[in-house]
């Protein structure tokens, strides 16, 4: 009867002792766990967007390896659906857009990953239009609440005074399963956000809006 005593309070240390440790990692890594994916886009012969010498496919993945770094950094397991400069197509097809998003796509869903972001930079034929902005398909039920989290952050952090928006039509979102959504994070066609863009110090501001944005979800889930 002794021992039984004594190995049950042994039991009673061990689990108060694993639920500390277990609550002293979360709090230092608020991510564990997290399996997300980062697609930047473009790539390779596809720059995206582009001004003078400046080129989307570059800054996507200037903000996607900053923002891997801070998530493994935080307990999340982060891949990249590149991690250079090129893009995903075959070198058998035709259409080398549609096969290079295919295979993001791919790769997305097999990971069943917890999120993924597809990380853009916006441009329009004007110079005026300005802010970080979120694309969302609704395949997935948590893809608008996604979107509406860092729409807000966005505004407070990168005072954007763009709103969400819900598209159907977009090659890869509509194929991808995972929750997720499209960040474009700024217009290279406008200025000044073109100047801040290229900056490291703007591009840190963008990582840390992401992650907060990224807090904010999995705390709620």
């Amino acid at each position: 009867m002794k021992k039984y005593k004594i190995y049950v309070l042994f039991l009673i240390l061990f689990i108060f002792l694993s639920l500390n440790i277990i609550k002293a990692s979360n709090n230092k890594l608020p991510l564990f766990g997290k399996v997300i994916y980062l697609d930047p886009g473009h790539g390779g012969l596809d720059p995206g967007a582009m001004y003078g010498g400046i080129k989307e496919k570059d800054i996507n993945l200037e903000l996607s390896k900053r923002l891997e770094d801070r998530l493994i950094k935080m307990g999340a397991i982060v891949y990249l659906t590149r991690n250079g400069d090129y893009d995903l197509s075959s070198i058998y097809t035709n259409n080398r857009k549609r096969s290079d998003l295919s295979r993001r796509t791919n790769m997305i869903n097999k990971s069943n990953c917890d999120m993924f972001l597809s990380i853009h930079l916006n441009a329009e034929d004007t110079n005026t239009w300005r802010g970080a902005q979120v694309f969302y398909d609704d395949i997935n039920k948590e893809n608008k609440k996604i979107a509406n989290i860092f729409q807000t952050q966005f505004k407070r952090s990168l005072v954007s005074k763009r709103k969400i928006k819900k598209v159907n039509d977009l090659y890869l979102q509509k194929r991808i399963k995972r929750p997720g959504v499209l960040l474009e994070v700024g217009f290279l066609s406008n200025a000044n956000e073109r100047y801040l863009l290229k900056t490291k110090t703007y591009q840190e501001k963008i990582v840390n809006t992401i992650v907060n944005s990224l807090l904010i979800y999995f705390n709620d889930v």
